[in-house]
């Protein structure tokens, strides 16, 4: 089922299949209702069984890697001969967990090779580890995701549970197949009950109580 249908199918709902040139509900405006009441049964669910349903999970595609310095304050002359990797775009915000971001994988182009994804703190200490100094590293610093050690890759996979799925649009790493407006909506059937009720009963009735000018149209005004 795609947002639109999710959409309309509430705004149906709301007017019991009758529809106004002079409709004070937008369909914008359910849509971001729905996006909302996503992220908020995600995080509840998490926390209640500490699962994620891969119905929920988006593919990102593989996105371009480009170096660039480990400094961050390039607008100096205080640049550190330490560079590092990093996507070309900021991910998409994702929804939030207990403890840490909804990230479900960071791997090669293949989807299957895994990267660890660790806090940027950790970073420093990863030459000491005895095992795994040289093996690649990820880790999230303002929405980039950054590689350490990436040993000659110029892309990287990414998968995760996003606040908007919608935003997965604007990545070019999927030439537009990311997401579309046909694109299945990442969302199980039950939390799409549940955001149908949620909204039924709260934001939208309030708007389901206030009067809508039907005259000159053809349907027969109430007395």
């Amino acid at each position: 089922m795609t947002l639109n249908e999710i959409a309309y199918n509430l705004l149906n709902l709301v007017r019991a299949g009758r529809s106004h040139n002079d409709e004070n509900i937008s369909i914008g405006q359910i849509k971001f209702n729905i996006k909302h009441y996503r992220a908020m049964f995600i995080r509840r669910d998490f926390m209640r069984n500490g699962l994620i349903t891969r119905h929920l999970e988006q593919d990102a595609g593989c996105l371009e890697l480009e170096q660039v310095d480990a400094s961050k304050c390039p607008c100096s002359h205080n640049t550190i001969d330490c560079p590092v990797y990093r996507t070309k775009k900021k991910l998409p915000r994702t929804v939030r967990f207990n403890f840490k971001d909804a990230i479900t994988h960071v791997g090669d182009v293949t989807g299957l090779g895994r990267i660890p994804l660790i806090e940027p703190y950790e970073v420093q200490w990863v030459p000491f580890d005895k095992f795994t100094a040289h093996k690649p590293k990820a880790y999230m610093i303002e929405d980039y995701l950054y590689v350490y050690n990436p040993g000659g890759m110029d892309f990287v996979n990414v998968r995760g549970v996003f606040e908007d799925p919608e935003e997965l649009a604007a990545l070019d790493s999927c030439d537009g197949t990311c997401y579309d407006a046909d694109s299945t909506f990442p969302i199980p059937a039950d939390m799409i009950a549940a955001i149908t009720s949620g909204l039924i009963n709260g934001e939208l009735k309030l708007l389901i109580s206030t009067l809508v000018d039907d005259e000159n149209d053809r349907q027969q005004d109430t007395q």
